[in-house]
């Protein structure tokens, strides 16, 4: 299979490229990314974008499944417009063209918490999007809802150390679905739902993933 894979340079999109670089059911990988992963393989294509403005006519976008861990932080986006921009619209515009283009299966890697009427703005922005993918026909989606994801990110997110303390702490007593989602575990579950897609749209809740 061809996969796309959207957020490479991330912690989750890290080790979903590399798992997917490592699968023998992928043939291809299209990480398209704003700046060069600095990796070379065989079987990777790394295209430099400008997520506002996209080569909408590319051949790369011609694939067989798409993998979205794209994503920010209000603290990093600056601004709530900026947040649901990155968040939201180029995720959808991916989605899009790459539905266009004949993928049938789309694997997000979302939130605990997304749904389009929840007061808080992150929960909000992350239910829009999963609701506005289940309106582009794709055969097979599946959406991802992590908890605290843990790993060593690049950058520091002051808010998330502190909560992974606590939580590793407690880890033992906690139910699963309050536990940290190890970051390499959320990419297994995203490879095998792009690379075994099923019929339909699928939940994969934090607690499947602690």
């Amino acid at each position: 299979m061809k996969v796309m894979l959207v957020g490479a340079t991330g912690l989750v999109g890290g080790q979903v490229l590399q798992q997917l670089l490592d699968d023998d059911r992928c043939d291809a990988v299209v990480a398209p990314t704003r700046r060069p992963l600095g990796l070379s393989a065989p079987a990777l294509f790394n295209p430099v974008v400008d997520f506002e403005q996209l080569p909408l006519d590319a051949g790369w976008w011609t694939v067989d499944a798409v993998i979205c861990a794209l994503g920010s932080t209000l603290r990093q986006a600056g601004s709530r417009e900026v947040f649901a921009r990155i968040d939201h619209d180029y995720p959808l515009q991916v989605a899009t063209q790459a539905r266009a283009h004949g993928a049938h299966a789309f694997v997000l890697n979302s939130a605990m918490g997304a749904d389009p009427g929840s007061r808080i703005f992150y929960n909000q922005v992350k239910g829009r999007l999963e609701q506005d993918l289940r309106g582009l026909g794709y055969p097979s989606l599946t959406l991802v809802r992590p908890g605290l994801i843990g790993g060593e990110r690049s950058e520091r997110r002051t808010g998330e150390h502190l909560a992974s303390l606590v939580l590793g702490a407690l880890g033992p007593v906690l139910p699963r679905a309050w536990r940290i989602n190890p970051a390499e575990r959320i990419a297994a579950a995203m490879v095998d739902a792009a690379l075994e897609p099923h019929p339909g749209v699928h939940i994969v809740g934090s607690a499947d993933l602690a």
